[in-house]
């Protein structure tokens, strides 16, 4: 699934970030709500429309354990490889073999380590509140990133089998000073996560992760996401895997003069590596708004409502590419 590239979010850390564990999206905010601050007009619509999708399908991608606990690199687009439940549930069975484990030492393939230290209730699964943490120093395996910083996370929960990479898991999860660092920049985060990913029906993968507030700085931009959810489902029964996404949250970057407030009034909906090709994202603003509507994997429209009065008052035709650029 291809993606607008995000700068700073998401932060790639945890295990599948999107709403929670069926907690609604939020796509009832006004323009008048305090929360958006940005007067959206025909001459910024298009930045902040996407900055705001970048926003949303990054915010998906805490949910990638990524191997390690979420330890991997942003914006590659792979919402969930079909391999993802069976990553989650290789590293917990490693971590489940001793009460209470660690601190365990585990050398990253390049230079570094991972710390992995934690207390479970019973070593042939998970329970509810079932806590570890995991601190990544200067731990580098050979992906183009640096990881400093702590995650912690504690079951809320579980059912299924690990093993058999078929089971729901939720955890809370906080990032303390996670810093991902390459050879362009250096993204360091702080906030939290509740993840939950449900891998019961063979070949479908449901995602969710929502949260009260994630931070992002980088050298050049500070962006910070709060009161956020997505939901993003994966089949991969078809020829060409298919695609969902809903999401929400309010935005605050330093790519835009303000505030925003996003949501998906019409879930996003694509096949394969595409672009959606149908779905609209409502980015709303101080008093104006501007609503992103796939026509196709191709072409997208931006509609513009510059003074919140409900009624259109330009409309941007442009690609997916373009917007991507």
């Amino acid at each position: 699934m291809k993606i607008l590239k995000s700068f700073t979010l998401p932060v790639t850390l945890l295990l599948c970030a999107c709403g929670g564990s069926g907690g609604g999206l939020n796509t009832s905010a006004g323009p008048n709500d305090p929360v958006s601050s940005m007067a959206i007009t025909s001459a910024n619509a298009e930045p902040a429309a996407k900055v705001a999708y970048e926003t949303a399908i990054g915010s998906t991608q805490l949910s990638d354990l990524g191997g390690s606990l979420g330890l991997t690199g942003a914006g590659s687009g792979d919402f969930a490889k079909p391999s993802v439940g069976v990553r989650t549930a290789g590293f917990l069975a490693n971590v489940m073999l001793k009460i209470p484990f660690g601190p365990d030492v585990f050398p990253c393939a390049q230079s570094g380590s991972i710390t992995v230290s934690g207390n479970l209730a019973d070593p042939l699964t998970l329970t509810v509140n079932d806590n570890f943490v995991v601190e990544s120093t200067a731990c580098d395996d050979g992906l183009g990133e640096v990881v400093d910083g702590i995650l912690r996370f504690t079951v809320t929960a579980f059912g299924g089998d690990l093993l058999s990479g078929a089971y729901l898991i939720s955890m809370a999860t906080t990032a303390e000073n996670l810093q991902v660092s390459n050879t362009e920049d250096t993204v360091t985060s702080n906030g939290d996560v509740d993840i939950t990913l449900d891998t019961r029906t063979p070949l479908f993968v449901i995602a969710s992760v929502s949260g009260g507030s994630m931070t992002a700085d980088s050298d050049t931009i500070s962006e910070s996401l709060t009161n956020y959810s997505s939901l993003q489902t994966l089949d991969l029964e078809a020829a060409e895997p298919l695609y969902t996404l809903d999401a929400s949250g309010d935005l605050a970057s330093t790519r835009l003069p303000g505030s925003v407030r996003y949501s998906t009034p019409v879930q996003f909906e694509g096949s394969g590596e595409d672009y959606p090709s149908m779905g609209e994202l409502l980015v709303i603003g101080d008093s104006s708004s501007a609503r992103l509507i796939a026509i196709d994997n191709v072409n997208v429209q931006i509609e513009v409502d510059n003074n919140g009065d409900g009624v259109v008052d330009d409309t941007i035709s442009t690609t997916w590419a373009a917007l991507s650029d």
